[in-house]
């Protein structure tokens, strides 16, 4: 780990005031970071020291010495809420290939107490980095972090599932109607049927927040659905009433949860929350006009969220019906309508002539204005 160059103020201070992370038995070469930084590991490591206290994302993927060209395992990582001084210990399990937080007080005094030896084996904290990280997780609390994170404690970039059922012979297939594996597949359909049916082992999913599938309230009328599926903020009331009725703002650490957990923690899934979470915030005209603070920070966290994805990036996403920005689009409509705020109509206004100077989008062409929207009606409903 090479050092890291710092005004010898700040570094005074992180010093006296700074986290360390010792972490023992970590195999040579594996691949390791802390927040917006990576490194490969040489055989000196022993951890990070003067780490600014506060929220911080911990991620590895571990080298298997085994194979001839030493392969690396999916990423994993785990969100750490430091204070000042503190001291973590863990150590590296070469069985699960992962590290173990160490529980014993006993342990982590004995470090403490001998953190100068292991000084010259500590690498400092990537202060050059620091204020990226604090843009993307400036929403982002510790307790949402823990609410949404998996109850293992661990972001893994590939999910860990198992079959819903285990049908281990053939009489197992046989009880559950299912056809033989030794029978030929007649279609493309039916081979993916027969594909078992997957379901995340117990402590590993995220635990994002439910976005309701049903967009309008029971009862509604056609006229009514069709509303509510123009202006989806039914839909945030019901989300920000079941997960964060009393702090609504902490859906914007959602959305940072969502973001870091995909571009630092390789985790698609969190790619795809990402983007629903984020066409639901931008798709509420009533919200707009009553919910001036979360939309004033929606703006500020997509500013920078949206300065980190490599420009290519968004060629794939442009390409796949251009969900960027046909979203931000009806965010700028609602945003410029009547009863907005005059602040956050103004910030809306200069983060589309920002966005339109650095990626060339224009949200002012409207190609589909005379597409109907489709909107599916309860069973049983019937227009008259």
């Amino acid at each position: 780990m090479a050092g890291t160059e710092m005004d010898p103020e700040v570094a005074r201070g992180l010093f006296e005031e700074g986290a360390t992370l010792v972490l023992l038995g970590v195999p040579e070469g594996t691949e390791l970071g802390l927040d917006y930084k990576t490194w490969t590991l040489g055989p000196r490591f022993r951890g990070v020291k003067m780490i600014p206290p506060g929220l911080h994302f911990l991620h590895y993927c571990s080298v298997s010495t085994s194979g001839a060209c030493g392969e690396i395992s999916p990423k994993t990582g785990l969100f750490l809420s430091l204070k000042p001084r503190e001291v973590l210990v863990a150590h590296w399990n070469q069985t699960e290939d992962d590290l173990e937080i160490s529980q014993s007080t006993e342990e982590v005094e004995r470090v403490r107490a001998n953190l100068r030896e292991l000084d010259g084996y500590l690498g400092p904290y990537p202060y050059d980095t620091l204020r990226k990280w604090v843009s993307l997780t400036d929403r982002l609390s510790q307790e949402v972090a823990s609410a949404l994170q998996p109850l293992s404690g661990r972001v893994c970039a590939f999910s860990d599932v198992i079959p819903e059922l285990q049908l281990t012979h053939t009489k197992d297939r046989a009880e559950q109607n299912l056809p033989r594996h030794d029978q030929e597949c007649q279609s493309m359909k039916e081979g993916l049927e027969r594909l078992p049916r997957m379901k995340h082992r117990e402590g590993t999913a995220l635990r994002f927040s439910h976005i309701p599938e049903q967009a309008y309230p029971p009862g509604a009328t056609p006229a009514q659905i069709t509303q509510y599926s123009m202006d989806w903020t039914y839909s945030l009331n019901c989300m920000l009433e079941r997960h964060y009725k009393e702090q609504p703002l902490d859906v914007l650490g959602e959305l940072q949860f969502a973001f870091v957990c995909f571009l630092v923690g390789n985790v698609y899934e969190a790619f795809e929350h990402w983007k629903s979470l984020l066409a639901l915030l931008c798709r509420c005209e009533e919200a707009l006009r009553e919910r001036r603070d979360l939309y004033l920070g929606l703006i500020a966290v997509l500013y920078h969220q949206l300065g980190e994805i490599p420009p290519d990036f968004f060629v794939d996403i442009v390409s796949q019906n251009n969900f960027l920005t046909s979203t931000l689009q009806d965010f700028f409509q609602f945003a410029s309508g009547p009863g907005v705020d005059s602040t956050l109509r103004k910030r809306a206004e200069k983060f589309k002539v920002h966005l339109t100077k650095k990626f060339r989008w224009d949200f002012d062409a409207d190609p589909d204005e005379c597409a109907p929207v489709v909107v599916e009606l309860p069973e049983g409903l019937a227009l008259d």
